[in-house]
Order: structure tokens, then sequence, then C-alpha cells
């Protein structure tokens, strides 16, 4: 049986809903996930074609953070995606001021409590090195979790300063080779594979 769906009329003629619309950006460093700010400052709604349906952002990347960002209008989607309880592992490339070693991989897996907030334990769920100089790492972090600002702060109750950070990946989804600042829709096999992945965690 099928049941009935909520309907939107005005003056009696019924609405239409959107259609669905899945979206992945390359948020530039600098845009601020919001729809307007009071600053004047570039958002990640500047870079959207106007002629798009309305699409808002599947959870946040600060001003300073760069990389994937989902942008939907399909609001029971974008909670899966963000509930903390799917565990969708989310990839992170940062680049902390020191060469990273064995001991701080551990730390950040260990995980620390900023400081006045001993019940917030923030960690990772993997971290490794990608490369290092002579001053400074590229590290990729993995999270499972999101919290607010979570790799920034937890780097931060360790003493190391975070120089660069961009989220590379948000369950099978890769950001790959998209431009910075540019937006695709995701391809049918991309939303595919996301949702299977959002079903095999609630199963797990």
């Amino acid at each position: 049986m099928r049941l009935p769906q909520d309907r939107i009329a005005v003056d009696g003629s019924s609405l239409d809903q959107a259609p669905a619309i899945y979206l992945m950006m390359n948020k530039p460093r600098g845009a601020v996930t919001t729809a307007s700010d009071e600053k004047g400052r570039e958002t990640v709604y500047d870079l959207l074609d106007p002629q798009l349906p309305w699409a808002g952002p599947v959870g946040r990347l600060d001003k300073a953070s760069e990389g994937l960002l989902l942008l939907t209008n399909d609001s029971e989607w974008g909670a899966k995606i963000t509930d903390p309880a799917s565990h969708l592992d989310k990839k992170y490339h940062v680049q902390v001021n020191r060469v990273a070693d064995a001991d701080l991989l551990a730390r950040i897996v260990q995980g620390s409590a900023p400081e006045g907030k001993a019940g917030e334990d923030l960690r990772a769920r993997q971290a490794r090195i990608l490369r290092h100089g002579n001053k400074n790492s590229w590290l990729e972090i993995t999270l499972d979790e999101g919290k607010n600002r979570q790799i920034r702060r937890l780097l931060e109750t360790l003493e190391v300063q975070v120089l660069r950070l961009v989220r590379v990946s948000i369950g099978p989804l890769e950001l790959g080779d998209l431009k910075k600042g540019a937006v695709r829709r995701l391809t049918a096999e991309e939303k595919k594979a996301i949702d299977q992945a959002l079903r095999s965690q609630q199963t797990a």
C-alpha cells in the first residue's frame, strides 16, 4: 500500500517538490560554509550555479579548511551523512608545523581533551605520515565522527599547529582531481556507493 505524502499548495495549487540534487564541491580556503556572511566574505553559495536548485551543505568545513564538501536538498540523506552513528570515515590531509614521528601519530589516535573540557575526548581513528620536509609534515588523519574543528582542536592540545587542512574523502567519495572552487553533481555510481556504505554501517 502506498502511503500518502505531504503536499504543499499555494491558493489551492500544488507545488511540485524540487528534484533531489547531490553535489560535490572542492571548497577553497577562505570561503565560509554559510548562506550569507555579515562580514561580506565569500561563501560556498557564491561558487554555485544560480540555475541549480537550492542545496545546503552537509556538515561544515571552517573558513581556513579546504576540500570535499557535499551539498544537497535531500535533508534526510544529509542527516544520515552527518549522524555520528553512521561512522563514515572522513579523511583529511593535514600539514603541520613539525616533523612528525611515530609518537605523534600514536598520541593523535590515543586522543586528548581540550583544556577545561576533561569530558570531551578528541581522537582520530587513524593517522599516518604522507611526507615530510625539514620543518613540517603532511599527515593523513581519518575521523569516524564529526566534532566541531576536531582535528585543529586535537592537534592544539598536542601543541601542534595546523598549516593546511584538506578533506579528501567522505566514506567512498573521493575529492579526486576536482579543481579548487569547482562543483559537480555526484554520479549515479557515487551516490549508490555512499548509500551502500550508510546501509552497511547501520547493519554493522
